[in-house]
Protein backbone atom coordinates (compact mmCIF):
# COMPACT_ATOMS: atom_id res chain seq x y z
CA UNK A 1 0.00 0.00 0.00
CA UNK A 2 2.69 2.31 0.82
CA UNK A 3 4.76 1.50 -2.61
CA UNK A 4 1.48 2.39 -4.46
CA UNK A 5 0.46 5.50 -2.96
CA UNK A 6 4.43 6.47 -2.91
CA UNK A 7 4.12 5.69 -6.95
CA UNK A 8 0.28 7.48 -7.47
CA UNK A 9 2.25 10.98 -6.14
CA UNK A 10 5.51 10.63 -8.27
CA UNK A 11 3.64 9.78 -11.38
CA UNK A 12 0.98 12.97 -10.58
CA UNK A 13 4.58 15.15 -10.08
CA UNK A 14 6.45 14.34 -12.54
CA UNK A 15 3.00 14.99 -15.08
CA UNK A 16 2.78 18.72 -13.34
CA UNK A 17 6.37 19.18 -14.06
CA UNK A 18 6.06 18.54 -17.77
CA UNK A 19 3.07 20.34 -17.89
CA UNK A 20 5.10 23.30 -16.50
CA UNK A 21 8.25 22.39 -18.52
CA UNK A 22 6.52 21.98 -22.00
CA UNK A 23 3.35 23.63 -22.23
CA UNK A 24 2.98 27.21 -19.82
CA UNK A 25 1.53 28.68 -23.38
CA UNK A 26 -0.65 25.58 -24.12
CA UNK A 27 -2.52 25.67 -20.67
CA UNK A 28 -3.16 29.59 -20.50
CA UNK A 29 -4.59 29.60 -24.04
CA UNK A 30 -8.21 28.48 -22.53
CA UNK A 31 -7.96 31.24 -20.04
CA UNK A 32 -7.08 33.72 -22.36
CA UNK A 33 -9.86 32.62 -25.17
CA UNK A 34 -12.42 32.92 -22.41
CA UNK A 35 -11.26 36.53 -21.51
CA UNK A 36 -11.16 37.30 -25.50
CA UNK A 37 -14.80 36.11 -25.94
CA UNK A 38 -17.78 38.99 -25.66
CA UNK A 39 -19.64 38.91 -22.75
CA UNK A 40 -23.60 38.59 -23.39
CA UNK A 41 -25.06 41.78 -22.88
CA UNK A 42 -27.14 41.89 -20.25
CA UNK A 43 -30.95 41.84 -20.31
CA UNK A 44 -33.09 44.88 -20.22
CA UNK A 45 -36.25 45.30 -18.42
CA UNK A 46 -39.11 47.73 -19.67
CA UNK A 47 -41.65 48.55 -17.03
CA UNK A 48 -44.85 49.18 -18.98
CA UNK A 49 -47.78 50.87 -16.54
CA UNK A 50 -51.73 50.09 -17.07
CA UNK A 51 -54.15 51.59 -14.84
CA UNK A 52 -58.40 51.04 -15.16
CA UNK A 53 -60.95 50.43 -12.81
CA UNK A 54 -59.75 46.66 -11.51
CA UNK A 55 -62.66 47.33 -8.76
CA UNK A 56 -66.29 48.29 -8.66
CA UNK A 57 -68.91 48.39 -10.74
CA UNK A 58 -66.90 48.90 -13.84
CA UNK A 59 -63.84 46.40 -12.79
CA UNK A 60 -65.21 43.95 -15.76
CA UNK A 61 -64.19 46.66 -18.28
CA UNK A 62 -61.17 47.41 -16.50
CA UNK A 63 -59.97 43.58 -16.39
CA UNK A 64 -61.07 42.84 -19.80
CA UNK A 65 -58.88 45.37 -20.65
CA UNK A 66 -56.03 44.38 -18.50
CA UNK A 67 -56.25 41.04 -19.86
CA UNK A 68 -55.39 42.58 -23.64
CA UNK A 69 -52.15 43.81 -22.45
CA UNK A 70 -51.50 40.77 -20.42
CA UNK A 71 -51.74 38.76 -23.70
CA UNK A 72 -49.36 41.01 -25.96
CA UNK A 73 -46.82 41.20 -22.82
CA UNK A 74 -47.08 37.64 -23.05
CA UNK A 75 -46.48 37.31 -26.21
CA UNK A 76 -43.54 39.77 -26.84
CA UNK A 77 -41.35 38.57 -24.23
CA UNK A 78 -41.90 34.53 -26.23
CA UNK A 79 -40.01 36.56 -29.02
CA UNK A 80 -37.22 37.88 -27.73
CA UNK A 81 -37.09 41.14 -28.40
CA UNK A 82 -33.48 42.73 -28.94
CA UNK A 83 -33.84 46.57 -28.60
CA UNK A 84 -30.77 48.94 -28.97
CA UNK A 85 -28.78 46.06 -28.75
CA UNK A 86 -29.85 44.09 -26.22
CA UNK A 87 -32.37 41.31 -24.80
CA UNK A 88 -35.58 43.00 -23.54
CA UNK A 89 -38.39 41.33 -21.71
CA UNK A 90 -40.95 43.67 -20.68
CA UNK A 91 -42.88 44.03 -16.81
CA UNK A 92 -46.56 45.00 -16.49
CA UNK A 93 -47.28 46.88 -13.43
CA UNK A 94 -51.23 47.25 -13.26
CA UNK A 95 -52.97 49.59 -10.67
CA UNK A 96 -56.64 50.23 -9.89
CA UNK A 97 -57.61 53.88 -11.06
CA UNK A 98 -61.53 52.80 -9.42
CA UNK A 99 -62.31 54.90 -12.25
CA UNK A 100 -61.84 57.78 -10.04
CA UNK A 101 -60.12 60.86 -11.29
CA UNK A 102 -58.22 61.60 -8.17
CA UNK A 103 -57.30 58.33 -7.57
CA UNK A 104 -56.35 58.26 -11.36
CA UNK A 105 -54.01 61.41 -11.29
CA UNK A 106 -52.19 59.37 -7.57
CA UNK A 107 -52.20 56.11 -9.71
CA UNK A 108 -50.23 58.17 -12.35
CA UNK A 109 -48.00 59.57 -10.46
CA UNK A 110 -46.91 56.24 -8.87
CA UNK A 111 -46.50 54.96 -11.86
CA UNK A 112 -44.38 57.35 -13.24
CA UNK A 113 -42.26 57.02 -9.69
CA UNK A 114 -41.80 53.08 -10.40
CA UNK A 115 -40.22 53.86 -13.57
CA UNK A 116 -42.76 53.24 -15.91
CA UNK A 117 -41.41 53.69 -19.79
CA UNK A 118 -44.73 53.72 -21.80
CA UNK A 119 -48.58 53.92 -20.32
CA UNK A 120 -51.24 51.68 -21.46
CA UNK A 121 -54.84 53.38 -20.28
CA UNK A 122 -56.49 54.58 -18.51
CA UNK A 123 -59.94 53.42 -19.56
CA UNK A 124 -62.32 56.01 -18.82
CA UNK A 125 -61.53 59.67 -20.24
CA UNK A 126 -62.68 60.92 -16.78
CA UNK A 127 -59.34 59.32 -15.25
CA UNK A 128 -57.31 59.15 -18.05
CA UNK A 129 -57.78 63.17 -18.99
CA UNK A 130 -56.39 64.12 -15.82
CA UNK A 131 -53.79 61.75 -15.39
CA UNK A 132 -52.63 62.59 -18.83
CA UNK A 133 -50.97 66.13 -17.33
CA UNK A 134 -48.61 63.82 -14.90
CA UNK A 135 -47.42 61.31 -17.92
CA UNK A 136 -46.95 64.47 -20.59
CA UNK A 137 -44.73 66.24 -17.64
CA UNK A 138 -43.05 63.15 -16.82
CA UNK A 139 -42.51 62.96 -20.92
CA UNK A 140 -43.81 59.37 -20.71
CA UNK A 141 -46.14 58.04 -23.88
CA UNK A 142 -49.79 56.89 -23.29
CA UNK A 143 -52.30 55.20 -25.13
CA UNK A 144 -55.88 55.49 -23.26
CA UNK A 145 -59.02 54.07 -24.02
CA UNK A 146 -60.08 57.49 -23.91
CA UNK A 147 -62.84 58.75 -26.35
CA UNK A 148 -63.52 61.98 -25.01
CA UNK A 149 -62.29 64.48 -27.68
CA UNK A 150 -61.20 66.69 -24.74
CA UNK A 151 -58.11 64.15 -24.26
CA UNK A 152 -56.67 64.58 -26.80
CA UNK A 153 -57.53 68.30 -27.08
CA UNK A 154 -54.95 69.42 -24.35
CA UNK A 155 -52.28 69.53 -26.63
CA UNK A 156 -49.42 67.12 -24.94
CA UNK A 157 -47.98 65.23 -27.35
CA UNK A 158 -47.25 62.05 -25.42
CA UNK A 159 -51.20 61.35 -25.38
CA UNK A 160 -52.75 59.06 -27.92
CA UNK A 161 -55.76 56.94 -28.37
CA UNK A 162 -56.69 53.05 -28.18
CA UNK A 163 -60.10 53.84 -30.41
CA UNK A 164 -61.80 56.58 -32.17
CA UNK A 165 -63.25 59.14 -30.36
CA UNK A 166 -66.52 60.25 -28.89
CA UNK A 167 -66.58 63.04 -31.92
CA UNK A 168 -66.66 60.04 -34.43
CA UNK A 169 -68.92 57.72 -32.46
CA UNK A 170 -71.29 60.22 -31.43
CA UNK A 171 -71.46 61.31 -35.27
CA UNK A 172 -72.18 58.09 -36.46
CA UNK A 173 -74.70 57.26 -34.06
CA UNK A 174 -76.85 60.40 -34.27
CA UNK A 175 -76.66 60.18 -37.59
CA UNK A 176 -78.16 56.87 -37.94
CA UNK A 177 -80.53 57.28 -35.38
CA UNK A 178 -82.45 59.69 -37.58
CA UNK A 179 -81.72 58.48 -40.66
CA UNK A 180 -82.10 54.81 -40.05
CA UNK A 181 -84.29 54.37 -37.24
CA UNK A 182 -86.66 57.37 -37.83
CA UNK A 183 -86.14 58.96 -34.54
CA UNK A 184 -87.42 62.14 -35.22
CA UNK A 185 -87.77 62.70 -31.68
CA UNK A 186 -84.76 62.58 -29.35
CA UNK A 187 -84.49 62.40 -25.17
CA UNK A 188 -80.76 62.06 -24.01
CA UNK A 189 -79.81 61.31 -20.63
CA UNK A 190 -75.93 61.12 -19.74
CA UNK A 191 -74.05 60.27 -16.31
CA UNK A 192 -72.09 63.50 -16.45
CA UNK A 193 -68.65 61.72 -16.84
CA UNK A 194 -66.33 62.81 -19.12
CA UNK A 195 -67.49 59.81 -21.03
CA UNK A 196 -70.86 60.31 -20.62
CA UNK A 197 -71.45 63.73 -21.04
CA UNK A 198 -69.30 63.77 -24.03
CA UNK A 199 -70.93 61.16 -25.91
CA UNK A 200 -74.30 62.40 -25.26
CA UNK A 201 -73.15 66.14 -27.03
CA UNK A 202 -71.91 64.49 -29.80
CA UNK A 203 -75.00 62.55 -30.28
CA UNK A 204 -77.26 65.73 -29.73
CA UNK A 205 -75.39 67.33 -32.52
CA UNK A 206 -75.51 64.63 -35.14
CA UNK A 207 -79.38 64.69 -34.41
CA UNK A 208 -79.92 68.07 -34.80
CA UNK A 209 -77.66 67.89 -38.00
CA UNK A 210 -79.87 65.40 -39.57
CA UNK A 211 -82.37 67.18 -39.28
CA UNK A 212 -84.10 65.50 -35.50
CA UNK A 213 -85.57 67.19 -32.70
CA UNK A 214 -83.75 66.99 -29.22
CA UNK A 215 -87.15 67.16 -27.12
CA UNK A 216 -85.50 66.61 -23.45
CA UNK A 217 -81.84 66.55 -21.79
CA UNK A 218 -81.39 64.74 -18.63
CA UNK A 219 -78.66 63.52 -16.45
CA UNK A 220 -78.01 60.92 -13.80
CA UNK A 221 -74.19 59.82 -12.04
CA UNK A 222 -72.44 56.62 -12.57
CA UNK A 223 -73.56 55.00 -9.11
CA UNK A 224 -77.22 55.70 -9.49
CA UNK A 225 -79.88 52.68 -10.34
CA UNK A 226 -83.15 54.28 -9.89
CA UNK A 227 -83.88 56.34 -12.51
CA UNK A 228 -87.66 56.63 -12.27
CA UNK A 229 -88.23 60.69 -11.75
CA UNK A 230 -85.82 60.80 -14.47
CA UNK A 231 -87.96 58.59 -17.12
CA UNK A 232 -91.10 59.91 -16.00
CA UNK A 233 -90.10 63.36 -17.13
CA UNK A 234 -89.57 61.57 -20.31
CA UNK A 235 -92.31 59.60 -20.67
CA UNK A 236 -94.53 62.94 -21.32
CA UNK A 237 -92.66 64.53 -24.24
CA UNK A 238 -93.19 60.88 -25.93
CA UNK A 239 -89.84 60.60 -27.62
CA UNK A 240 -89.08 58.26 -30.36
CA UNK A 241 -85.85 56.88 -28.61
CA UNK A 242 -83.69 57.57 -25.60
CA UNK A 243 -80.25 57.70 -25.64
CA UNK A 244 -78.16 57.28 -22.70
CA UNK A 245 -74.41 57.99 -22.43
CA UNK A 246 -72.78 56.27 -19.97
CA UNK A 247 -71.98 52.24 -18.51
CA UNK A 248 -73.91 49.46 -18.22
CA UNK A 249 -74.47 49.39 -14.56
CA UNK A 250 -76.83 51.89 -15.69
CA UNK A 251 -78.17 51.50 -18.58
CA UNK A 252 -79.28 47.84 -17.53
CA UNK A 253 -81.52 49.41 -14.49
CA UNK A 254 -82.64 52.21 -16.62
CA UNK A 255 -83.63 49.43 -19.82
CA UNK A 256 -86.05 47.79 -16.90
CA UNK A 257 -87.65 50.99 -16.06
CA UNK A 258 -88.24 52.04 -19.46
CA UNK A 259 -90.14 48.64 -19.68
CA UNK A 260 -91.67 49.15 -16.66
CA UNK A 261 -92.96 52.84 -16.79
CA UNK A 262 -94.87 51.44 -20.30
CA UNK A 263 -92.11 53.28 -21.86
CA UNK A 264 -92.16 52.19 -25.59
CA UNK A 265 -89.10 54.70 -27.43
CA UNK A 266 -86.32 52.73 -28.59
CA UNK A 267 -83.15 52.74 -26.34
CA UNK A 268 -79.46 53.59 -27.34
CA UNK A 269 -76.27 54.11 -26.00
CA UNK A 270 -72.18 54.07 -27.03
CA UNK A 271 -69.68 51.24 -26.85
CA UNK A 272 -70.11 50.55 -22.40
CA UNK A 273 -73.93 49.59 -22.85
CA UNK A 274 -72.73 46.78 -25.61
CA UNK A 275 -71.76 44.37 -22.99
CA UNK A 276 -72.96 40.90 -21.77
CA UNK A 277 -73.55 42.98 -18.79
CA UNK A 278 -76.18 44.80 -19.84
CA UNK A 279 -77.92 42.08 -21.46
CA UNK A 280 -77.82 40.41 -17.74
CA UNK A 281 -78.60 43.31 -15.86
CA UNK A 282 -81.41 44.29 -17.99
CA UNK A 283 -82.88 40.80 -18.75
CA UNK A 284 -85.69 40.75 -21.75
CA UNK A 285 -85.81 44.44 -21.14
CA UNK A 286 -82.82 44.39 -23.39
CA UNK A 287 -84.24 43.33 -26.06
CA UNK A 288 -84.06 45.63 -29.13
CA UNK A 289 -81.33 48.16 -27.36
CA UNK A 290 -79.13 49.66 -29.74
CA UNK A 291 -75.40 50.73 -29.27
CA UNK A 292 -72.47 52.20 -31.49
CA UNK A 293 -68.93 50.56 -30.82
CA UNK A 294 -65.61 51.92 -32.47
CA UNK A 295 -64.07 49.47 -35.54
CA UNK A 296 -65.28 46.66 -36.98
CA UNK A 297 -66.87 43.15 -35.25
CA UNK A 298 -64.30 40.95 -34.14
CA UNK A 299 -64.82 38.44 -36.44
CA UNK A 300 -64.47 40.98 -39.33
CA UNK A 301 -61.00 42.48 -38.08
CA UNK A 302 -57.70 41.23 -39.70
CA UNK A 303 -56.77 39.42 -36.38
CA UNK A 304 -60.11 38.86 -34.74
CA UNK A 305 -60.33 35.29 -34.90
CA UNK A 306 -57.30 33.78 -34.20
CA UNK A 307 -56.98 37.00 -31.18
CA UNK A 308 -59.67 35.51 -29.89
CA UNK A 309 -58.84 31.97 -29.96
CA UNK A 310 -55.35 32.76 -28.27
CA UNK A 311 -57.57 34.88 -25.69
CA UNK A 312 -59.63 31.94 -24.67
CA UNK A 313 -57.03 29.45 -24.41
CA UNK A 314 -54.92 32.10 -21.85
CA UNK A 315 -57.53 33.59 -20.20
CA UNK A 316 -60.69 30.83 -20.46
CA UNK A 317 -63.00 33.55 -21.36
CA UNK A 318 -64.66 35.17 -24.77
CA UNK A 319 -63.51 38.52 -25.38
CA UNK A 320 -66.55 41.32 -24.78
CA UNK A 321 -65.30 44.82 -26.06
CA UNK A 322 -62.30 46.01 -25.11
CA UNK A 323 -59.33 44.11 -24.73
CA UNK A 324 -58.23 43.89 -28.63
CA UNK A 325 -57.50 47.61 -28.73
CA UNK A 326 -55.72 47.17 -25.32
CA UNK A 327 -53.64 44.14 -27.11
CA UNK A 328 -53.18 46.40 -30.21
CA UNK A 329 -52.24 49.73 -27.90
CA UNK A 330 -49.87 47.72 -26.15
CA UNK A 331 -47.81 46.09 -29.62
CA UNK A 332 -48.13 49.75 -31.25
CA UNK A 333 -45.83 51.42 -28.05
CA UNK A 334 -44.07 48.17 -28.45
CA UNK A 335 -43.28 48.75 -32.48
CA UNK A 336 -41.90 51.98 -31.74
CA UNK A 337 -39.55 51.27 -29.59
CA UNK A 338 -37.99 48.56 -31.87
CA UNK A 339 -38.58 51.48 -34.75
CA UNK A 340 -36.38 53.69 -32.63
CA UNK A 341 -34.43 51.18 -31.82
CA UNK A 342 -34.89 52.61 -27.93
CA UNK A 343 -36.82 51.84 -24.96
CA UNK A 344 -35.95 55.35 -24.00
CA UNK A 345 -39.21 57.69 -24.00
CA UNK A 346 -37.91 60.43 -25.13
CA UNK A 347 -36.13 58.44 -28.34
CA UNK A 348 -39.43 56.34 -29.22
CA UNK A 349 -42.09 59.03 -28.87
CA UNK A 350 -41.17 60.34 -32.58
CA UNK A 351 -41.38 56.90 -33.72
CA UNK A 352 -44.99 56.52 -31.83
CA UNK A 353 -46.34 59.78 -33.79
CA UNK A 354 -45.55 58.07 -37.30
CA UNK A 355 -46.20 55.27 -36.25
CA UNK A 356 -48.33 52.88 -39.28
CA UNK A 357 -49.21 49.80 -37.69
CA UNK A 358 -51.04 46.24 -38.89
CA UNK A 359 -52.81 45.61 -36.04
CA UNK A 360 -55.74 42.94 -35.37
CA UNK A 361 -58.12 45.66 -34.99
CA UNK A 362 -57.31 47.64 -37.76
CA UNK A 363 -55.10 47.15 -40.69
CA UNK A 364 -53.56 50.71 -40.95
CA UNK A 365 -52.92 51.62 -37.40
CA UNK A 366 -51.81 56.04 -38.02
CA UNK A 367 -52.52 58.84 -35.46
CA UNK A 368 -52.93 62.62 -36.37
CA UNK A 369 -50.87 65.14 -35.22
CA UNK A 370 -53.12 65.06 -31.93
CA UNK A 371 -52.81 61.42 -31.38
CA UNK A 372 -56.11 60.96 -32.60
CA UNK A 373 -56.49 57.42 -35.03
CA UNK A 374 -56.71 58.58 -38.28
CA UNK A 375 -59.36 55.51 -39.52
CA UNK A 376 -61.79 53.55 -37.97
CA UNK A 377 -65.56 52.79 -38.42
CA UNK A 378 -68.42 52.33 -36.50
CA UNK A 379 -70.50 49.49 -35.68
CA UNK A 380 -73.83 49.82 -34.43
CA UNK A 381 -75.31 46.44 -32.73
CA UNK A 382 -78.73 45.20 -31.46
CA UNK A 383 -79.95 42.93 -28.91
CA UNK A 384 -81.29 40.25 -30.66
CA UNK A 385 -82.40 36.66 -29.11
CA UNK A 386 -80.51 37.72 -25.83
CA UNK A 387 -77.38 38.68 -28.11
CA UNK A 388 -75.75 41.49 -29.81
CA UNK A 389 -76.28 41.16 -33.09
CA UNK A 390 -74.27 43.50 -35.91
CA UNK A 391 -76.63 46.01 -37.51
CA UNK A 392 -74.63 47.81 -39.87
CA UNK A 393 -70.92 49.10 -40.17
CA UNK A 394 -70.37 52.53 -41.44
CA UNK A 395 -66.69 53.27 -42.42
Amino acid sequence: MERRLVLKITTVAVAAAMLGACGKEEAKAPEAAMSAAPAAAEEQVVKLGFAAPLTGPQAHYGKEMQNGVVLAVDELNAEKLVIGGKPTRFELISEDDQADPKTGTQVAQKLVDEGIQGMIGHFNSGTSIPASKVYSDAGIPQIAMATSPVYTAQGYKTTFRAMTSDTQQGSVAGKFAVDKLGATKVAIIDDRTAYGQGLADEFEKAVVAAGGEVVKREFTNDKATDFTAILTNIKGVKPDLVYYGGADAQAGPMAKQLKQLGIDSKFMGGEMVKSPTFVKLAGDAAEGTIASLAGLPLDQMPGGSSYAERYKTRFGSEVEIYSPYAYDATRVLVEAMKTADSVVPANYLPALAGIEFAGITSGHIAYDEHGDLKAGGITLYQVQGGDWKVMETVQ
